[in-house]
């Protein structure tokens, strides 16, 4: 009997509302989680992450609290040997981005379940199979296990500062341009496509960019919400990053890379990314829809909005396909020299009237 449907990695339970986090202790005594002893290791910050214990310890009497100094290799390694020390039944990433990511490095490295309970939308990093840290060299993408839960409280997010929820924006709408990208692959190098993949992305991005509401409103923040977690459970469809990540990734590696002091936000640079390389492709239509709909959220859409001459942007854009060698995009496809990247650039700005 030939197999004819495919296992998905992807949470347990994923639950997204206001109000999540006061049923937290139940979906964690979920035995499909973790057992009823509630012995579980909780990774937090030092500073929105001891509010929240606070208010979630007295429900949770059998956890024990790790505070994580930071979003490095090395405190994911100090996390990991200090829930080694115990005996847990799961590994709960209670934060921002910094914190989920070094709680799933941690907890595949002891072997442990990890649950992620984000209190910020910055990017779609929050239930992918992916930790990324920085190191010595700068900064590493570690493969790890799906959470086995995910749980995001929508009045907690509201209370974070609005630049997450920009962020995980323009880190939302980039899945278009990554999947053009990806498209061009296949067409142009014979790449395979795992079209599951790719429509999970290409829905949730879209999803995202034709929304009428805003950064404040529930029902908007609910479908950023889902948009993220279906990217990254897209991301362990395929295997790789390449739902959610093209010439629009490239260019943020590059920001990063090359003015590591002065970068913007991961879905600051996504966003301005995907829309310059949509327009690259000449797919003007979309790319001018998807600037009118970052600012219409408050996200940039020339290098100058986050401090960036264009000459810098030019030097990014020419830099970026070095930060993911053997990855194919518009950026490869076309393999433009600095006065070609300045000249598409003035008709970008043009086009969308800067």
């Amino acid at each position: 009997m030939p197999v004819l449907t495919r296992l998905i990695p992807s949470p347990v339970v994923v639950d997204i509302r206001p109000g999540a986090l006061n049923d937290l202790a139940g979906v964690l005594a979920d035995q499909r989680i973790c057992s009823s002893t509630g012995k579980l290791a909780i990774a937090i910050s030092g500073g929105s992450g001891a509010v929240l214990r606070q208010r979630l310890e007295p429900s949770l009497p059998s956890a024990e609290w790790f505070e994580v100094g930071g979003g490095t290799l090395d405190d994911a390694i100090k996390l990991a040997d200090a829930i080694k020390k115990g005996r847990y039944d799961a590994v709960v990433g209670l934060g921002g981005g910094k914190i989920i990511d070094c709680a799933k490095f941690a907890a595949a490295r002891v072997g442990l379940p990890l649950v992620a309970v984000a209190t910020n939308l910055s990017h779609d990093g929050l239930c992918s199979p992916v930790a990324t840290l920085d190191n010595d060299a700068g900064r590493g993408s570690y493969g790890v296990p799906n959470p086995i839960a995910v749980v995001i409280d929508l009045d907690v997010i509201r209370e974070a500062p609005v630049r997450f929820v920009r962020s995980g924006i323009g880190d939302a709408l980039s899945n278009i341009s990554a999947i053009a990208d990806w498209e061009l692959a296949a067409r142009e190098r014979g790449e395979d496509i795992d079209g599951l993949a790719a429509a999970m992305a290409r829905q949730a991005g879209e999803a995202v960019l034709r929304h009428p509401g805003g950064v404040g409103d529930d029902a908007f923040l609910q479908v950023l919400a889902e948009g993220l977690v279906l990217t990254g459970i897209a991301m362990s469809v395929s295997g790789d990053s390449r739902p959610a990540s093209g010439a629009c990734h490239e260019i943020n590696h590059a920001f990063d890379l090359l003015f590591p002091k002065r970068a913007a936000s991961h879905g600051e640079q996504c966003g301005l990314g995907a829309a310059f390389a949509m327009f690259l492709r000449g797919a003007r239509e979309e790319s001018l829809y998807m600037v009118e709909v970052l600012r219409r959220h408050g996200l940039p859409v020339t290098p100058e909005e986050i401090g960036f001459t264009v000459d810098e942007f030019v030097q990014v854009v020419e830099y970026a396909p070095q930060t993911r060698p053997g990855r194919y995009t518009i950026l490869e496809h076309l393999n433009l020299n600095s006065d070609q990247i300045k000249d598409a650039y003035a008709d970008y700005a043009k086009a969308i009237g800067s």
